[in-house]
Formats: C-alpha cells, structure tokens, sequence
C-alpha cells in the first residue's frame, strides 16, 4: 500500500504542469490536483475549504452550476461529483488513512488517464469509473464505519479528547474538520465553565442514556460500548461523559460523520463533526448516488452492509446505542436552487427507500431495537448572538428540568386524552390549522394507554406526551409560519390531510409555487409521493417556549427543543418503528398500546410498504394556537388548551412561565 502511495503521489505531482488534456477538462484536473496535493496536517485550516466556503462557491467546481457551465451537461455533473468524493481525503490525511488516501488519488488519476489519450471520453466511460470505484470500496467503506461505531479499537477522536490540553484550542485543529470562529469560541466557553458545571451537564446526558434503559425495562448489563455523537467545541463535558459510561460499564465510541458517497445518508451529522463549510455544498451533492442508483447498486450496498455487521456480530450485539449533543444557533439556511445538481428519478427514490429501509432492518438484526436505547440533548453556539452565555445557562436549566413534577403533570393531560376517540386541533391569529387527529382505542382503560408520558430521559429537554395517530379519520389542514426542518427553513407551511395522508402541500419559500412544492418533496416528503402522520404530541415546555421569545430565538431552536413548545405533528414513520411489537410503558404502569398504524401494520404481510425510513416533526408554537380539545363520543368534550394556555385541571402550574414572560412584557 505504501508503494501504491508513493506511486499515486509522484503521478499526481506531475499532473498540474502537463498540458496534455484538452481544455476546459485540463483547468479542472489542474486545479483538482493541486487541491488533493495541498491537503496536510500542517496547512492552513480554512485552505483546505476555500473553495467550497459561499464566497467562492460561485466559481467552484464542486458547484455543478459551474461544473457544468465550464465542463458541459453530462459531464459536468459527473466531474462535480467526483470532485465533492475528493474532498473526503481531508479526513484521510488527519488519521494517516493510508489506504483511503490512496484509493482516492488513484479514482482521480484513472479518471485523468481516460482524458490524456487525445479524445474526450464519453460522459459513460467517465461515470463507469466512479461507479466501479464506489462498488469496489464499498464494503470497506461500510465494514469501517461499522466496526468503529460498535468497537471499542479505533481511538483516533476519543484520544484527542481524553488527552487535549484545554487550556487552548490548538487540540480542535487535529480532528481533521472545518474549524470557525464559532467552534474556537464554543470551546473557550466550554473551559470557563467550573468543572461541577460541567460535570452536571455531562451527567444529565449519560443518566438520560441510562434512564433510556431503565424506562423501557431493556437490560443494559451486557452492553460494552456507547456511539458518542456530538459537534467540535464541547470536548470537556463530552470528556466527563466518557468518564460517566466508563463507570457504567460502557466504551464510548466516535465515528466521524461520513465524508464518501457511498456511506452518507440523509443526516449530514451522523457521526462528529466541525463546522460546516457550506450548507449549500451538501445541499447540491446530496443526491449524486442518482448517478448509478439501480437494483443492482442496491442489492451490493445491503450486501457490504450484512458483511460488515457480520464481521464484528458479537460487537454490535453488544453495543448499546447512541449518545447525541446537539448544537443550534447556526444561521438559518435555505438553499438556492441549483438547476444542474444531480437528482434521483422517481424510480430511483423508490430503490432508495428499499435501500434504507432493508438496511435498518439488517441493523436491526445485529443491533436488535428491543436491545438498544439512546439519549440527545441540545446546546447553543456563539453564533446564536449576544446574549450566548444567558441562553446556554437558560437551556442548561431547560435541561435539568424536574422529572417527577412534569411527570404529575403531564400524565393529567394523557387521563383527559385517554376519555376521548380524538383531538381537535385549531390555530389564532390568521393560522389556519383546523386538524382533528384520531386515538387507538382502549381495550382495556385500566392498564392501557395511548400516549406515552415523556420526560427526560432519551429525549432532554422533558416536555411532552405523544402517541402514534389511528390514520383512518384524521383529517384537516396544518399551517405553520416558519419553522425549520432537517436544517432547512419552511415559510407558511401549509398539509392537508385526509384520512391521516398528505394529500396537498405549499410553502411560501419560493416565488414560483411549484418551486415550493419541489422544495417540500425533496425535504419533507423525501421524494414519496405522501406521508402519513406518524406522531401526535402536545408540548408542554413553556419555560423552553418562554426563553424562545425572550431572546428572540423560537427560529433557532432544534426540533429538540421546538418540538417541546407547542402541539407537534410528525409524517413519516412512527415514533416506535421498527420497534411495534417490544410493549412500552408508562410509569404508572399503563402500557402504550399506540405503537403501530395501518402502514406500519403491513411489516406482516407486506413489509416494503410499511416504512418510510423518515420521520420529521412539525410544530405549531403556543402563540399560533387557538385549541386543543378533546373530543369524546358523549358529545362532553374536554379543552385542554385554550388561546395558547392550559386549562384542563391539574396543568395550570404549566402557565407560570407564560404569567412571568408576560408580566415581565408588561413591566418593560
């Protein structure tokens, strides 16, 4: 391998003073090689992105507008997207990934050899050579990220870590990720903190891990290993919080968000991560696997995915979950429209899901769903404006919220919801939301429930009670003003439903409507023609709401968070999928019988169609809601909010947050 890379790099030297491709392609693989030989240890952090940050981004070939503008149709998206695969040396270079390193450098000098001979290769020749690259590492790639998320061997991040001198920032640098001002100053905070600070903080995100298991009754006593998933800046509590599973019994694994075709998904995060350089970047790459997706793509890549589980079974069978920190405060981002970026057909979206949706399930095979747990928790960045350290102290406080109280309190609001067949669910203030949502019925009101009472455990900050929606019956519209969805912002997002489906959807994005609905398909409905509803909650955080207005953030908080501060909707999956038939329960013992609806019903007689391998959640906030009411088959219906405030007896207590803001409002 290492004659390989001395090989690779000396034909890669050569490349930027030869003349022997015909231009505009020469420019390109010029420019692109003296990308791949600039990358180092020791260079210059934001040089390895120049050309990718939004400044540049116009005049990048990783744009595909300007690929194409340059390179032509055809073959300008492919060399884009060969170029976006590039970029994945960075991470290469940092863990001296000799082998990644030089599978890289030879795709682009195959690549290059084909237009060295005189003529331009055909837009196919080009692309058969990315695809055999991708099918032939493939089960590297895949065998990798496995083994590193449920194996206790490869240290690289956890080292940095445990070892990091936090008296500076210089240890960010060796990640490998983009580092900004953003991520220095998160860091500087995270060390002002005093060390019991941050020792509660790391302590509500691992006992929330561990109540995870205790609350669904799962046994976490052969369990060895824990994925920590979190963004660059709060090493030190993430450091308390190797410490905290260590002392349970639990390895804590780091597995850096995936930086190669054939391993990314629709979460940009999944794994560590720096900055992003540039939202719209990812945006336009997100679907280049359109390049080549077909069943028999597929059936290789749940091949290499089953090998890979397969290799290290007895790991993965004991490797406990996820343990996530999120961020929020970054700038909004809505994507501008990129006409040339690759897109997958309706067929292809089709094979995705199948793809996704086989792979959970050989996921879950090794790393059974009744087996497993998780916890996320969110915290604010710098870049969420002045008043920062008043709104980490804040959701700090959000954070460690007391469980037995909201407990009391929310199981009030499930003893109403559990008296009645439905909800109605209406908007204020010019929101048009008009929505009645339908309950499983109970067999047996004694020991069944319908909604789950939600606290702080897998899910920080505490805050709601949910369910999972009989489909048949629900009806109506729901309208939202803005809100932001799997990072992307949505204007007076407006579904309609019937009998639990999306049947129209619009947004107010974009100029043109049909834009808007394109925007919702790619980024709500995930290319399926419909959705159906998959949760019903109502939030019932208003101190989370509260500090949302105070500081002028409800646009930035996390789904998270957000979703704790009003009634929320999610289409998609259920909250329990693939998890139907492992009973859960409540802790006064009831057990949850809404886990399944008539979609996810079909695992049993037709398991293609019962998942959707998403589930996004929409919320109304408290200002844009009218009711809530409960409706029951007596025609006694039951309120439980009315004009943005509880008032079913027992949850009145939920309003002093609202009184103080309001009382605060009036004193200013």
């Amino acid at each position: 391998m290492n004659e390989r890379l001395y090989l690779a790099y000396y034909r890669l030297n050569q490349i930027p003073q030869e003349n022997c491709v015909p231009e505009p392609f020469g420019s390109y693989f010029r420019e692109v090689a003296r990308f791949l030989l600039s990358v180092s240890k020791d260079a210059e952090n934001h040089s390895l992105y120049r050309d990718i940050l939004p400044e540049n981004y116009g005049n990048s070939y990783a744009n595909p507008d300007y690929a194409v503008k340059m390179l032509g149709d055809g073959m300008g998206q492919i060399l884009s997207a060969v170029y976006a695969e590039l970029r994945g040396i960075i991470p290469c270079v940092f863990e001296e990934d000799t082998e990644g390193i030089c599978v890289l450098l030879e795709l682009f000098i195959e690549i290059y050899g084909d237009f060295s001979g005189g003529d331009i290769p055909e837009t196919g020749a080009v692309r058969d050579i990315f695809r055999s690259y991708c099918e032939d590492y493939l089960p590297d790639y895949a065998a990798r990220r496995i083994r590193e998320q449920v194996s206790d061997g490869h240290s690289f991040a956890r080292d940095i870590i445990m070892n990091a001198d936090y008296s500076g920032t210089d240890y960010l640098y060796r990640f490998g990720e983009y580092i900004t001002e953003d991520v220095l100053e998160t860091a500087r905070y995270i060390e002002s903190l005093p060390q019991e600070e941050i020792d509660r903080m790391a302590g509500t995100f691992t006992e929330g891990f561990r109540n995870g298991f205790i609350q669904m009754r799962k046994d976490m006593s052969y369990k060895k290993t824990v994925q920590i998933v979190y963004e660059l800046g709060f090493e030190r509590m993430i450091k308390a919080a190797v410490l905290n599973f260590r002392k349970m019994g639990l390895a804590a694994t780091f597995l850096r968000a995936p930086a190669h075709l054939v391993t990314k998904g629709g979460n940009r995060k999944n794994g560590y991560t720096g900055a992003i350089p540039n939202m719209q970047f990812d945006y336009d790459h997100r679907e280049d696997l359109g390049l080549f997706l077909d069943d028999e793509y597929v059936t290789k890549r749940l091949r290499a995915l089953q090998m890979g589980y397969e290799a290290v079974k007895e790991e993965a069978n004991a490797h406990a979950g996820p343990a996530v920190l999120e961020t929020f405060g970054e700038e909004p981002f809505t994507p501008s429209i990129c006409r040339s970026c690759i897109t997958l057909t309706d067929a292809q979206t089709a094979k995705m899901t199948r793809m996704k949706t086989e792979g959970i399930r050989i996921t879950n095979r090794y790393i059974p769903e009744k087996d497993r747990s998780f916890t996320i928790i969110s915290y604010p960045v710098p870049a969420i404006g002045r008043d920062f350290p008043a709104i980490f102290n804040e959701t700090v406080k959000i954070n460690t919220m007391d469980n037995d109280a909201y407990r009391t309190l929310q199981q009030s609001l499930i003893d109403a919801l559990d008296l009645g067949h439905a909800a109605r669910i209406r908007g204020a203030g010019g929101n048009p939301t008009d929505l009645v949502v339908h309950f499983h019925p109970l067999e047996d009101p004694a020991k069944q429930t319908a909604f789950e009472n939600c606290v702080a455990d897998v899910n920080i900050p505490l805050g709601e009670v949910f369910t999972s929606p009989e489909l048949e019956g629900t009806n109506g519209v729901l309208f939202v003003s803005r809100v932001f969805l799997n990072g992307y912002e949505f204007r007076d997002l407006k579904l309609t439903f019937r009998d639990g489906w999306i049947t129209e959807y619009s947004c107010g994005n974009f100029e043109d409507p049909e834009e808007g609905k394109k925007y919702i398909e790619k980024n709500i409905l995930f290319g399926h023609p419909a959705l159906p509803m998959g949760e019903f909650a109502i939030g019932t955080n208003t101190r989370a709401y509260v500090c949302g207005k105070k500081y002028g953030i409800e646009n930035l908080l996390p789904i998270l968070i957000a979703e704790k501060t009003g009634p929320h909707f999610a289409v998609g999956d259920t909250c329990y999928s693939f998890d139907e038939d492992n009973p859960v329960y409540n802790p006064d013992g009831k057990e949850i019988i809404a886990r399944d609806n008539s979609v996810s019903l079909l695992r049993k007689t037709d398991p293609g169609r019962a998942y959707f391998g998403c589930h996004t959640d929409i919320t109304i906030p408290y200002e844009e809601l009218g009711s809530i009411t409960v409706l029951r088959r007596d025609g006694n219906n039951i309120p439980l909010i009315e004009n943005g405030r509880f008032v079913l007896p027992g949850t009145e207590k939920l309003n002093e947050p609202l009184d103080q803001w309001a009382e605060e409002m009036n004193t200013h």
